[in-house]
């Protein structure tokens, strides 16, 4: 079954042709679902971070006993790093390449 069909298009990239932060990240995170842990990351280097940032999240709200304001704000800021360095050598890579 073909799932890309049903994934949700770029706002940014359908009105302005410009890339978001987040472009590639339902490709990612659909291979990394069949198995391809490397081509996901080629795909969307901040995919695992992004998991662990959305897990954090998911637990953060789940679980109101314990406080996960530090976790959170901890794997956002790393996640963020990552998504901004993967953006980076995403577009800018043929510069390196010379």
């Amino acid at each position: 079954m073909n799932l890309e069909k049903y994934m949700l298009p770029c706002l940014s990239k359908t009105i302005f042709g410009i890339e978001c932060l987040g472009c590639g990240f339902q490709r990612a995170l659909l291979l990394l679902i069949q198995g391809n842990l490397t081509e996901a990351f080629k795909m969307y280097p901040a995919v695992y971070s992004s998991i662990l940032f959305i897990a954090c999240c998911t637990l953060g709200f789940l679980d109101k006993k314990r406080k996960y304001s530090n976790l959170i704000i901890t794997t956002g800021i790393i996640n963020g790093v990552f998504m901004i360095v993967g953006y980076y050598f995403k577009h800018f890579e043929s510069i390196f390449l010379m």
